[in-house]
């Protein structure tokens, strides 16, 4: 019998607090490698404040973290050579062109002139920076910038990829072009840990979520697993005329209350699989009750966030 593979991330009992202020307390993780995992949670959730201590920039209180078996506590050097990071603001030099910021990087991480040269000119054609690249980065456009800012934090080859909001900011083009970025990294066998305050990027692009409320883990699983547990999935149906959306809703005793007769619609709970619709439409149809109109409404991340967290989905801007 195999092993089992080493997480490339592994976080037990992990707190942290500024005087009185708990902004951590006992989270726990397991991040799988060549995966993309997301952290979401409302403002001062305490985001930034775990991806700054697992990007040995800050330290914690209490607990343990292991990336890819090595103790970020006694072993800060040797994780730091396995990671990259890009925050919520691109961290790249204005007055330096591309070029420059890209061998700046790699000079210092010691990676030799001829290996700079290689991974820069690499870099620049991945992200399609190649006709930008002699240009003062001042002259980028936002999304130029970002991207620029992920490839200097690829020039050492990390194993893991922390990207704290990376997207903050972008028209919905570029931000869909950092998404393309991101997928590839991970097809490529990067592991990542996104944090987003964008739900729809989650759903886009996570393997799993984990939700940070008040500095602790309130629900973690699949885009899908976190959806279930949301309430509010319903089949939406309409009719003809009020007599036929009677029926209907006599029919199904689950949709008491949940009947519109000025749209002529029915809301009946449901997760919305297609065996449920299909032994929806099966009951109408052996009742001779005919149906306009169907549609199926689950769970967003919206929702989920809602419900677990209390709050509205906000921009974070401090922990």
């Amino acid at each position: 019998m195999s092993p089992e593979p080493l997480p490339a991330l592994a976080v037990h009992g992990l707190g942290k607090s500024f005087g009185t202020h708990t902004v951590l307390a006992d989270i726990d993780l397991n991040v799988a490698a060549g995966t993309v995992f997301s952290l979401l949670g409302p403002n001062g959730a305490g985001k930034t404040t775990l991806v700054r201590i697992l990007a040995t920039l800050s330290k914690p209180d209490r607990g343990e973290v292991r990336v890819f078996g090595h103790d970020l506590s006694a072993e800060p050097d040797a994780v730091r050579r396995m990671i990259g990071v890009t925050g919520q603001y691109a961290a790249v030099d204005g007055v330096l062109t591309g070029t420059e910021n890209l061998r700046l990087t790699g000079r210092l991480l010691h990676l030799g002139a001829a290996e700079t040269r290689r991974r820069t000119a690499a870099l620049l054609e991945r992200f399609d920076l190649v006709d930008a690249a002699d240009r003062p980065v001042d002259g980028y456009s936002g999304g130029m910038r970002r991207r620029l800012d992920l490839a200097m934090s690829l020039m050492g080859r990390p194993r893991i990829v922390f990207l704290d909001e990376p997207t903050t900011g972008l028209d919905p083009r570029s931000r869909r072009d950092l998404w393309s970025a991101i997928r590839e990294l991970a097809a490529e066998g990067a592991t990542i840990l996104l944090t987003t305050q964008y739900l729809e990027e989650a759903d886009q692009l996570a393997d799993r979520i984990a939700v940070l409320d008040g500095g602790r883990i309130v629900a973690e699983g699949t885009p899908e697993e976190l959806k279930r547990l949301a309430p509010g999935g319903h089949i939406r149906l309409r009719f003809a005329d009020r007599h036929l959306l009677a029926a209907a809703a006599r029919a199904v005793p689950t949709a008491v209350g949940q009947m519109d007769p000025e749209q002529l619609t029915l809301h009946v709970p449901s997760e919305g699989t297609a065996a449920e619709v299909k032994h929806l439409l099966d009951c109408f149809a052996d009742l001779d009750i005919g149906v306009e109109q169907l549609t199926v409404h689950t769970p967003d991340l919206d929702d989920v966030f809602f419900a677990l967290t209390g709050h509205p989905s906000r921009t974070e801007s401090a922990a």
